[in-house]
């Protein structure tokens, strides 16, 4: 009998077992990262793991492609639906970014 090495959870789908979305296994594939390579970027999961993901995405693309669409669409919109943070604490945090970076620590 086959493995599974994929499952849908809460509307998602990832590597069995793990909290790896399957988005990211596809999105690391697409931009060209080998299987090995992809493993080093996920360290909770097997070499296997990463095939059979692969696999069960070549094998579903058009599906698998159609659902990383709605997801996209669903988390641009849950960023414009959220609150907008105040601009006198968007200024704040840009000085800080801007003084942490500006200061250089010798370690």
């Amino acid at each position: 009998m086959a493995k599974e090495y994929i499952e849908e959870r809460n509307g998602g789908y990832y590597v069995a077992g793990t909290r790896v979305s399957l988005d990211s296994i596809v999105q690391c594939f697409n931009d060209g990262m080998s299987a090995e390579t992809l493993l080093g970027e996920f360290d909770t999961i097997t070499l296997a793991q990463v095939y059979g993901a692969i696999a069960h995405y070549l094998e579903n693309e058009d599906s698998m492609d159609a659902y990383r669409v709605r997801q996209q669409q669903r988390f641009a919109a849950t960023r414009r639906a959220a609150e907008r943070i105040p601009q006198g604490l968007r200024n704040r945090i840009e000085a800080a970014r801007r003084e942490l970076h500006s200061t250089h620590v010798e370690w």
